[in-house]
């Protein structure tokens, strides 16, 4: 058998210290209220003036503010410790003021401890504000012995007087008003025990005018705290309530956004699918009413009812994503330039005269890439057919190394007058360019002096993205 580990002295006496809390929290639940008021004000004494007495508290800075501060360097520099000068001048203030207490001649030993111990407590402020109260009332007591030879005033002198009052001014500002207040409980109760042991009652006892000012000083110094939480506190309030309209004008956004994208559907819907599906029927259907039609017209009205139903699944597609901001299209592949010569193969069977040209290496691209560039020489295409029908076409797609160029071109129509051009709504420009603003690329829309147009597009491809899918493409 092994000994178990013995606990080190300290875990024993935080044990120790935490089953006596727990004791006398159980206890104090017992004792009537005034008995729990009165154990609260202690504890709240013991936590503001006794509990980490030297703890290290260091004077925060401030921000550099002003007109001073921005027109000139060396203030900006010294801005932020503006509340540290102010304390070290006050501290020599009282330090002479110390000096001024004693005669030279007469005060012996108190002339320069009577300074010393009235600018010490000041200085300790700035570092530790508990501690600089305590040693404030120590050397009033070592002051008062010193200089009560010489006809001073009891207990506090005129330097221990003002550096007392700047001692309570200065952490009443760090800490809370509760600490303010045991503060002044505390000096009155020195004052009173002071007069007592030492029997110095009436003119030549200052504790009167103390605890007056005192009082005065702090009550307006917890008016402050009470202002600055209360301002805190509206400013909070205030925020909160701009985040809630923010978030509610979001959501009502939202709402209104989700509202016209259902009109929307709606309105393609009864528009566009029902004029599709008739399309598709009467493509179907049209063979069937001609005796013996030739096999060109059959090819034909397939290919327009296959086209019609691409476009109508394509619509479905569309209208699912314009209703439902969660809408989650099907893993329906996506078309890539692997699907070019399908396109062109289609037009083509329009009437339309297209070549395809590639040069560079041909590599995969990233999807958004892919799926961009045939869409765009998909609108040019239709464009084509649109405004030019019966013209002569070109696609040219060039695999550069910091990219993919696009050259769509087209011709004049042959005959305009045979075959009247189909005006557009001018969408499919303001598409294009939108697909290409969208992957950071450039594009170039215009007519050609023979009468044409040429779409010239460039899709820039990240080296890393090239990199990537040249790995994907040796595994």
């Amino acid at each position: 058998m092994t000994d178990p580990q013995p606990r080190p002295r300290g875990a024993a006496r935080s044990t120790a210290h935490t089953e006596r809390r727990g004791t006398l929290r159980t206890t104090t639940a017992d004792r009537p209220p005034e008995f729990r008021l009165a154990a609260d004000a202690l504890e709240g004494l013991r936590q503001d003036l006794f509990h980490d007495v030297s703890a290290y508290r260091p004077l925060p800075r401030t921000e550099p503010h002003g007109r001073l501060a921005r027109r000139f360097p060396r203030v900006r520099e010294l801005a932020p410790w503006k509340r540290h000068i102010l304390v070290v001048a006050l501290a020599g203030l009282t330090m002479l003021i110390g000096f001024a207490g004693v005669t030279p001649g007469e005060g012996g030993p108190a002339f320069p401890l009577s300074g010393l111990l009235a600018a010490g407590p000041v200085l300790l402020t700035l570092v530790r504000p508990v501690a600089a109260f305590w040693f404030s009332l120590a050397a009033t007591t070592v002051t008062s012995v010193i200089d009560g030879a010489y006809g001073m005033d009891w207990p506090w002198g005129m330097g221990s007087f003002v550096s007392h009052l700047l001692v309570l001014t200065i952490v009443a500002l760090r800490t809370r008003p509760r600490t303010a207040g045991w503060m002044w409980v505390m000096t009155a109760l020195y004052g009173f025990v002071y007069a007592s042991v030492t029997g110095r009652y009436g003119y030549d006892s200052d504790v009167t005018q103390m605890m007056i000012i005192s009082a005065l000083i702090l009550l307006a110094v917890t008016v402050r705290h009470v202002r600055t939480e209360a301002r805190e506190e509206v400013t909070a309030a205030h925020q909160e309530v701009t985040a809630q309209l923010t978030v509610t004008e979001h959501e009502r956004s939202r709402r209104t956004l989700l509202e016209e994208r259902t009109t929307i559907a709606r309105e393609l819907h009864d528009v566009v699918a029902h004029h599709m599906s008739v399309v598709a029927i009467q493509a179907e259907a049209a063979p069937y009413r001609v005796e013996n039609p030739p096999p060109e017209l059959e090819k034909a009205f397939v290919t327009i009812r296959e086209n019609a139903v691409a476009a109508l699944a394509e619509l479905r597609r569309i209208l699912g994503v314009v209703r439902a901001e969660d809408y989650e299209a099907p893993e329906a592949p996506q078309p890539t330039l692997a699907d070019l010569d399908e396109l062109i193969a289609n037009v083509r069977e329009t009437g339309l005269d297209v070549t395809k040209t590639v040069t560079g290496a041909v590599r995969e691209l990233p999807q958004g890439i892919e799926l961009s560039a045939y869409r765009i020489v998909q609108e040019a295409l239709s464009n084509t057919l649109r405004h030019a029908p019966g013209a002569v076409a070109s696609v040219e797609i060039g695999y550069v190394l910091g990219g993919l160029g696009l050259r769509i071109v087209n011709g004049p129509p042959p005959a305009p007058d045979l075959i009247k051009p189909s005006p557009g709504a001018g969408h499919g420009i303001t598409g294009m360019r939108e697909r290409v603003s969208m992957l950071d690329g450039e594009m170039t829309a215009a007519a050609t002096a023979d009468g044409g147009y040429e779409v010239s597009v460039f899709l820039p491809v990240r080296a890393a993205d090239d990199r990537r899918d040249e790995n994907e493409g040796a595994a």
